[in-house]
């Protein structure tokens, strides 16, 4: 049987989602846990690979099981011996084919930035002295849904067939001292939202226009796109799936 797992997590103290060789991963702590309450090896495939540093308020993985759960009570004794930086909101059975990476429909992120310093967000939201150009920002992110080709933005050495991506939102909002990026697209190349925002950045700060961010679009060259923003200030928030998948 097959199960879903809905979870969040701080991703200050991991190097990311991926399990990998001398270093602590969220997917190495999960599939620990796992393993320890079912009382036989344990792995999960989650809906996506989030970087060190960067954090999800909601990301899916799933695992199989041999035998049927009580999910309220697995979910119960999951959080129970998982370190407080990563919770289980829901465990849930969906069908044999469901998979929680090529099945999703859509994710969406988000990137916080603040103008005040604050000790309390230090690993939370990335600081900036200077202010931007907000209604710049958007005129700018409003640009990109109308191109599919990402390459620009993507890190240059990585394993992917197509470069190809649908945006469906990218906006900027404002909330008080900070500020707020929410993009959501069928899929996200390695690296692509920090050097999007990055870029937006250097829109809001008038060291690039509108025409130049088309130009870079369509060059499909990193070099010349933005910085990459710190990880510290991303977060997954939403991955969506067929409801068919939940038996």
């Amino acid at each position: 049987m097959r199960y879903f797992l809905e979870l969040s997590y701080d991703g200050t103290p991991y190097h990311g989602w991926q399990r990998q060789p001398n270093a602590i991963s969220v997917q190495e702590v999960l599939e620990d846990s796992l393993s320890t309450i079912l009382r036989m090896k344990t792995e999960i495939v989650g809906a996506g690979r989030t970087d060190t540093g960067v954090h999800a308020k909601q990301i899916m993985a799933h695992f199989d099981c041999v035998n049927k759960l009580d999910t309220e009570d697995f979910t119960y004794k999951l959080n129970s011996i998982l370190p407080a930086e990563i919770a289980i909101q829901s465990v849930y059975e969906v069908t044999e084919d469901a998979h929680a990476r090529f099945d999703a429909t859509s994710r969406s992120y988000e990137y916080c930035i603040n103008f005040v310093k604050d000790p309390f967000v230090i690993n939370k939201s990335y600081y900036l002295k200077k202010s931007l150009d907000l209604d710049l920002m958007n005129k700018a992110a409003k640009l990109l849904l109308n191109y599919t080709n990402f390459r620009c933005f993507s890190k240059s050495k990585t394993d992917v067939k197509t470069y190809n991506c649908t945006i469906t939102k990218a906006v900027w909002e404002k909330s008080e001292d900070k500020i707020v990026f929410k993009i959501s697209a069928n899929r996200f190349l390695r690296n692509m939202v920090r050097a999007i925002v990055g870029t937006l950045i250097e829109i809001g700060q008038y060291k690039l226009d509108l025409e130049d961010l088309i130009d870079i679009i369509k060059s499909e060259d990193r070099s010349r796109s933005g910085y990459s923003v710190p990880a510290h200030g991303l977060y997954l928030t939403k991955v969506e799936y067929p409801e068919k998948f939940t038996k």
